[in-house]
């Protein structure tokens, strides 16, 4: 019994210095490269929106979903970015982020033309993989909340992908609570996706952004 209390307690600490450490490498690494000001953020080609659902469990919208939309649009607006790759999970019929996401848009003021969709951006890592290997940037924008821009960054930055984040407004304390949790599993999560060369869900033919 003792035994297997040390051995817990030892996977235990092992597990929030993983946490701990994670959180530190993402933070360092998005440090200088994240803004919230449309005017102080340099110009990229394309920004790339990181998909989420439009609505939450009890049918009303969900508020990270709005607030990137007001964010890209701020951006596109401003002639910050050129072009907007909508990058979403279209696993199933039923289930289409990508498009959801265009709709919406569209009806800011958008230009159908100047959006590109990724309908394979089934996790973050997919969503930066591809819009290099598929869509052929080398140098992005990321539209999301700061704890996912950062994240995202630094999977950037370890495929050799120039990329800057633009900050969306973020939730309340408790709004954001659970969601908050999972980030700290998912900073460790794609620490050892990277290490281990994990590779997105899909790939597929090119798709030239012009």
């Amino acid at each position: 019994m003792k035994k297997t209390f040390k051995t817990l307690f030892f996977i235990g600490i092992l597990f929030l210095i993983g946490i701990y450490g994670s959180n530190k490498l993402v933070e360092k690494a998005a440090a200088d490269k994240i803004y919230d000001s449309t005017t102080k953020i340099p110009h990229n080609k394309v920004g790339l929106f990181l998909g989420t659902a439009k609505y939450v469990s009890n049918g009303q919208i969900n508020l990270y979903y709005k607030y990137r939309i007001d964010a890209a649009v701020a951006l596109f607006k401003a002639g910050k970015v050129k072009f907007i790759l909508v990058s979403g999970d279209n696993s199933t019929k039923e289930y289409d982020e990508p498009s959801t996401i265009k709709e919406d848009l569209v009806s800011k003021g958008i230009p159908a033309n100047k959006i590109y969709l990724d309908y394979a951006g089934f996790r973050t890592l997919d969503s930066v993989v591809r819009c290099k290997k598929i869509f052929g940037q080398n140098s992005i924008t990321i539209i999301s909340q700061q704890f996912h821009n950062e994240r995202a960054i630094y999977i950037a930055n370890n495929k050799d992908i120039h990329a800057i984040g633009f900050n969306a407004k973020d939730v309340s304390v408790h709004y954001g609570f659970k969601t908050q949790l999972r980030e700290k599993l998912a900073r460790v999560k794609m620490v050892i996706d990277l290490v281990i060369g994990k590779q997105p869900k899909f790939l597929g033919e090119k798709i030239e952004i012009k």
